[in-house]
């Protein structure tokens, strides 16, 4: 009997040391996003979408980061027309950028500034042409506001390097939307 009682005292201590390592809190964030991106040497394109996350926290001030977004828009590329001249052609893109990396917040009334570095994926599409994939960093803040004891609203930053279709791309992405805490 004593055997089985250290053993089950053992295994619930293990078990609580073990569940202190999923993170308890943390937030989901979606919202629309604008994005400035160069994928050609010609101009930069000003894209709209969206940007999603979720964060899990490992402690109160540190959190691990999972970042997704989307956008849409047009830019201008280097082409040939009809009569075999250079010319400018302009087609639709698409790029997305799957990030991961650590956030750290504080929170100071109802606001809550963060910073976060973040490393991941890019991937552009032209309509009628290639795509191509790359390295992503990332690098930024922002701040949430709490409107109710769940939901806050979050502003966002970051600068987003990618290295597409040959071309070093330094872009900007803003973001603004709702955060769900939990």
């Amino acid at each position: 009997m004593r055997k089985f009682l250290v053993f089950a005292f053992l295994l619930t201590a293990l078990v609580s040391f073990a569940s202190a390592q999923i993170p308890t809190a943390g937030n989901v964030f979606f919202g629309y996003s604008y994005y400035n991106t160069s994928l050609s040497t010609i101009d930069r394109a000003s894209t709209n979408g969206w940007e999603g996350s979720l964060e899990g926290k490992v402690f109160p001030f540190l959190g691990i980061v999972a970042d997704f977004d989307g956008h849409y828009g047009s830019q201008n590329f280097a082409g040939v027309c009809p009569n075999g001249s250079a010319c400018e052609v302009n087609a639709n893109i698409a790029a997305h950028n799957v990030l991961f990396g650590p956030r750290v917040s504080a929170s100071v009334g109802k606001f809550r500034p963060f910073a976060e570095a973040m490393v991941g994926i890019g991937h552009a599409s032209i309509s009628g042409g290639p795509s191509d994939n790359s390295f992503a960093s990332a690098i930024g803040g922002g701040l949430d506001y709490k409107i109710i004891r769940p939901i806050a609203w979050r502003f966002q930053g970051d600068y987003v390097h990618t290295h597409l279709y040959g071309i070093a791309q330094n872009n900007v992405r803003i973001s603004t939307g709702i955060v769900l805490r939990f």
